[in-house]
């Protein structure tokens, strides 16, 4: 596996992006990995590096650049913990139309890399970035082919971009992994969703027995078999959709 941290010039500044991919065998389909709130750190790297090593140029960026910070640390669970609150005023100071155009800027980096095709891409997020992954799928129609959200937060708003109306604007496949117990993502919003998906080439799927943060394996609610899981179907859906002819 090749390894490397760059920094990628956007519209607002520079977002400093850990790429990975596998050392032969490429040119490889683009993953743009979206982080959650927590920010850059070592345990999605290593997420990053699994999707990597089975065979895709994965990019996972800092969304918080604008802001001038890359990692975080630890967050407290008490929500009147400052880094509690340094966290969110971080992921409230990002939005789709922002993340979109740092979206537009690491698609165009990619294309000047001989081991990346941007022909065809798939995105994932995780937490607050379940949205944005959703949302390229719809912003960037002829290169992203799969889009998934794990235990995303924010899947039915009153905007024109929610994502629960993707399906109407992306022929991309779709994946909701969602938490059974889930504060940011409750059941009623779920039922939303999934009506909103009903015909699509969508799955929406809960795991039974999870709650909000089960795929990270640091987080006290880590569950390992709902863990796996997600990663079967994570890997499956990029088989399926970005397995294109050789360039």
């Amino acid at each position: 596996m090749i390894d490397q941290q760059i920094d990628i010039p956007t519209r607002d500044g520079r977002t400093t992006t850990f790429i990975t991919h596998p050392e032969r065998g490429g040119p490889f389909p683009v993953i743009i990995f979206y982080m959650d709130a927590p920010a850059i750190r070592e345990e999605l790297r290593d997420m990053a590096r699994r999707l990597g090593s089975s065979g895709y140029y994965v990019m996972l960026p800092n969304l918080y650049y604008r802001s001038g910070v890359m990692e975080i640390g630890p967050v407290p669970p008490d929500p009147e913990a400052p880094e509690r609150k340094r966290m969110y005023a971080l992921m409230n100071s990002i939005d789709i139309p922002l993340v979109m155009e740092d979206t537009r800027a690491l698609l165009a980096y990619a294309r000047t890399q001989a081991a990346a095709r941007t022909d065809i891409v798939g995105t994932v997020g995780y937490c607050m970035s379940g949205r944005y992954a959703i949302n390229a799928a719809t912003h960037f129609p002829d290169s992203i082919k799969a889009a998934a959200s794990i235990y995303g937060t924010h899947l039915v708003t009153d905007q024109p971009d929610s994502p629960h109306l993707a399906a109407e604007k992306t022929k991309a496949e779709l994946y909701f992994a969602c938490a059974e117990t889930d504060i940011y993502a409750p059941m009623d919003i779920l039922e939303k969703v999934k009506q909103a998906m009903t015909g699509a080439n969508a799955e929406v799927e809960i795991y039974p027995g999870t709650h909000h943060g089960f795929a990270f394996p640091k987080r006290p609610v880590y569950h390992r078999d709902a863990a796996e899981r997600h990663w079967e179907r994570l890997l499956a859906l990029y088989r399926r959709n970005l397995a294109g002819p050789a360039v």
